[in-house]
């Protein structure tokens, strides 16, 4: 992970989010060296490493501009364990809801999966020779003892499985059940799911491993004995401990709506529990250490971005040391017209590209022009200023009712080519943007 990383500089981070979100330049500039002060306390030695924290993220914008998305994509980046969350999930201790803490676990459960993937793979090789192995040991006979087969029939047996021969032939195999201990409801209420966790773990380790016997064909058995044989074969308490340091060092959480938990100075209702969650957040950004199912884990040297869009409250209504603990603060600009034009044809992931790779699947093939473009930008802009502002997330709703009747008709038409101009995407809206009531709830 980390010699991957290295290679990323800020500019080249910049460069990559480039290619899937647009503008917001100020935005990834900052993501862009957070990530990379990562790498250079990783080369650090000495005291001065302990003592250089990451500078926490404080992203201001509108909804649909972006800010999600650069956090996941920097994520994906990194290689790094990464979850979002939202602000408005958690309550004040005391309250019915979710503890602050359970963002840690739930970013620890994220890179033990993470990091036993990447061990699955190292060892699928041998795993799948394992497996072959046991199949080939199913198929041979078993009438007596004394019968011994040479390494010639298994070999020919090995053969056969590898290419494909053997598949629709029925074995019986016996395979482990993943869960051993009995499912326990009682406790799933909101905010008892660690109590849950521990005592599933508890109980099973009084209760032996279950395993059913099933008659299955081969070509079913070789992915489950595979699974099987790899689960013996991964060394899990390796990779927690890579699990539990990779969250420690590497991990990044996005703590979206922050500005919701914003008290706005009442001492009463539903601010007291706000300006809670704040002060139960606190130590979590500080630095702390939590319980997790897997062990202990520091919060010292985990990135946190948060974001809101702040249009109630501001910055300034978090809690002083909270906002201490977010020094970067980023604006996000509002979309214009353009930036929904490149929005529409230029990321990787643009819009426009995705609707035209589902359509191609049943034979139509769609172009849009240049002034169609043009006109969905244009249409989508225009409804965020009349009603609320939800950002490149409005494209959707506009292209999606554009191309309603073609996703419609797709199978019945195929395979023909559509051109998507102007007026064609004014009249599939004229209906709705004549009546702004209607555009209220379809747009």
């Amino acid at each position: 992970m980390h010699s991957e990383e290295r290679e990323l500089t800020p500019r080249e981070i910049v460069a990559e989010l480039d290619r899937y979100i647009i503008g917001q330049t100020k935005a990834k500039r900052a993501v862009a060296i957070a990530l990379r002060n990562r790498w250079r306390r990783r080369q650090l030695q000495g005291p001065i490493k302990e003592e250089i924290y990451p500078k926490n993220i404080l992203m201001i914008g509108p909804t649909g501009v972006g800010k999600t998305e650069i956090a996941r994509r920097l994520a994906k980046l990194a290689k790094a364990p990464f979850i979002k969350v939202e602000a408005t999930k958690f309550t004040e201790v005391g309250y019915v809801g979710r503890d602050v803490e359970s963002m840690i676990r739930d970013l620890t459960n994220v890179a033990v999966q993470m990091v036993r993937e990447e061990e699955e793979k190292k060892i699928l090789e041998r795993a799948k020779e394992l497996a072959e192995e046991r199949i080939v040991e199913l198929l041979l006979p078993q009438s007596s003892p004394r019968v011994t087969y040479d390494s010639l029939t298994k070999e020919k047996l090995l053969k056969m499985l590898k290419s494909g021969a053997l598949d629709e032939r029925e074995i019986e195999i016996e395979i482990s059940l993943q869960d051993r201990a009995p499912a326990i409801e009682i406790l799933a209420a909101s905010g008892l799911e660690e109590i849950e966790i521990q005592l599933r773990e508890m109980l099973s380790s009084f209760i032996p491993f279950r395993t059913k016997k099933r008659k299955v064909k081969i070509k079913e058995a070789l992915p489950l004995l595979v699974k099987e044989e790899a689960n013996k074969l991964i060394d899990m308490d390796k990779v927690i401990r890579e699990a539990i340091h990779r969250t420690e060092t590497s991990g990044i959480i996005f703590i979206d709506e922050i500005d919701k938990i914003a008290s706005r100075g009442l001492t009463a209702g539903p601010d007291v529990s706000r300006e809670g969650v704040q002060r139960d957040l606190l130590p979590i950004v500080e630095g702390t250490t939590v319980n997790t199912r897997y062990g202990m884990v520091r919060t010292d040297y985990i990135l946190f971005i948060a974001s809101g869009a702040f249009h109630m409250a501001r910055p300034s209504d978090l809690i002083p040391e909270l906002q201490g603990r977010f020094p970067i603060r980023v604006e996000l600009d509002s979309l214009t017209k353009e930036d929904f034009v490149r929005i529409l044809t230029e990321p990787e992931n643009a819009i426009l590209k995705q609707y035209q790779a589902l359509l191609a699947t049943e034979g139509v093939e769609i172009e849009f022009t240049k002034e169609a473009v043009e006109e969905l930008a244009q249409i989508a802009f225009e409804i965020n200023q009349k009603m609320e502002n939800i950002g490149a997330r409005r494209l959707y709703t506009v292209v999606e009712k554009v191309l309603e009747d073609l996703s419609f008709e797709a199978s019945d038409i195929a395979p023909t080519r559509v051109i998507i101009t102007p007026q064609y995407v004014r009249e599939k809206l004229s209906d709705v943007m004549e009546k702004e009531e209607l555009m209220k709830f379809i747009l």
